[in-house]
């Protein structure tokens, strides 16, 4: 067995690893969906449990020398359950998108009906997208954003749910900016006979912090990654209540996984930890503030914000309106350094991969420790890149800016 470092190893993935950790400490992420998790967290994952092989869950293991693996994920359970106030907890799904699966197959049908946010307005791939699982296996039906104000049309919901009688309605997001309204979302399911399910990938932290409400007393599940808001690393965890606990855990496993990761499970041990703090609960509040300024500021700028502005981490810019596709934008703005991505507005005429907007998010800068004064000259550099994206010279001058920035607030 080499005992040698990663350097002596394998030197393009060391020299690619250099690398992307440059790259993070010299742009400025604005990926809604990305974070930086903490020193404790990259230990934990880069751990020697990667060695582990543990299929099964504490206690009913189908592996011997599980003692440990054990330990660790009876604690993610519990600081889990005791943040979220959850009664059941699953923490080894390896994405998100496999905890939802997980919970589809765990009390649906191939063929049932559900009802899910459409992806061109806001929604997930994994909550009914034709080109996905579950809109493959499901009749999916889809609610979306009023298109005057950008908000969800909870009667245009009801409506829909009572006209299709869906089996299970999903409420969640990835491009919404607004305060998801749990208790309507239960009130129309149980006025169809639905399940509820609550999918908060993008939003774990700012419900774990109570910036946000929490879904867990309305919805029979709660989905989530442990990464973004969350700051933990990438992976899933499903909630629900007791009496579906069984069934979850059965279709985790054996039904869709094998073994655990459970160096990721011991990372997310570390991430649920750490949103215990009040520390957790105070960089929530930042990230929400320092969306609402990026988007007050570039409001300013002349710039057309999804909804008219922001209640969480996030911000979805129209740029129906200017001479530049999202595309375009993305790529202009990586070379000044900042890194955001294209996405599709409500009622967008342009492909997925052209889009006419780009959505920003604050999570990263918030966990270098950047504030409002930081979030008014992002949104003043974004504005000039965004008003002369061919200037070459223009985006120089720029990207200096942005480089300045990252050195005043580094990752690690």
């Amino acid at each position: 067995m080499k005992r040698e470092p990663l350097r002596i190893v394998d030197p393009e993935v060391y020299d690619a690893i250099l690398n992307e950790k440059k790259r993070e400490q010299n742009k400025i992420v604005l990926i809604a969906s990305e974070n930086y998790v903490s020193r404790a967290v990259l230990e934990a994952q880069g751990s020697i449990f990667t060695n582990k092989y543990a299929e099964g869950y504490p206690g009913r293991r189908y592996y011997g020398g599980c003692e440990y693996a054990d330990h660790i994920e009876n604690l993610a359970i519990k600081r889990a359950q005791e943040l979220f106030g959850a009664e059941h907890v699953n923490v080894q799904p390896h994405s998100g998108s496999q905890a939802n699966m997980a919970v589809y197959l765990s009390v649906l049908r191939p063929g049932d009906t559900i009802l899910g946010m459409s992806l061109n307005q806001g929604g997930h791939l994994s909550h009914g997208a034709k080109v996905n699982f579950s809109g493959i296996l499901f009749k999916s039906v889809t609610y979306g954003v009023n298109k005057d104000t950008g908000y969800i049309d909870y009667d245009e919901v009801r409506r829909l749910a009572r006209e299709h009688q869906p089996r299970m309605i999903i409420v969640g997001a990835s491009a919404y900016s607004r305060i998801l309204d749990f208790a309507a979302f239960a009130d129309i399911a149980k006025d169809s006979g639905a399940l509820l399910m609550a999918d908060i990938a993008h939003i774990a932290g700012l419900v774990a912090a109570g910036i946000h409400p929490s879904p867990v007393a309305h919805a029979d599940f709660v989905t989530t990654t442990t990464h973004k808001t969350f700051r933990g690393p990438r992976g899933g965890m499903i909630m629900c209540r007791t009496e579906y606990g069984r069934a979850i855990d059965k279709m985790i496993f054996p039904g869709i996984q094998g073994g655990p990761l459970v160096h990721v499970i011991a990372a997310k041990a570390v991430a649920l930890k750490e949103a215990l703090s009040k520390e957790f609960h105070e960089y929530q509040k930042h990230i929400v503030k320092n969306a609402q300024k990026l988007a007050d500021e570039l409001i300013k700028r002349g710039f057309k914000i999804v909804s008219g502005g922001t209640e969480n981490h996030l911000v979805l810019v129209d740029l129906t309106d200017k001479n530049i596709t999202g595309k375009e934008a993305e790529e202009a703005l990586d070379t000044s350094g900042i890194t955001v991505n294209k996405n599709a507005v409500p009622y967008d005429s342009r492909p997925p991969a052209v889009t006419s907007g780009i959505r920003l998010g604050t999570p990263c800068v918030t966990t270098r420790g950047m504030g409002e004064t930081e979030m008014v000259e992002i949104a003043e550099i974004i504005s000039e890149v965004l008003s002369d994206s061919k200037n070459a010279a223009e985006i120089k001058r720029l990207s200096r800016r942005v480089k300045n920035l990252c050195l005043k607030f580094p990752i690690y």
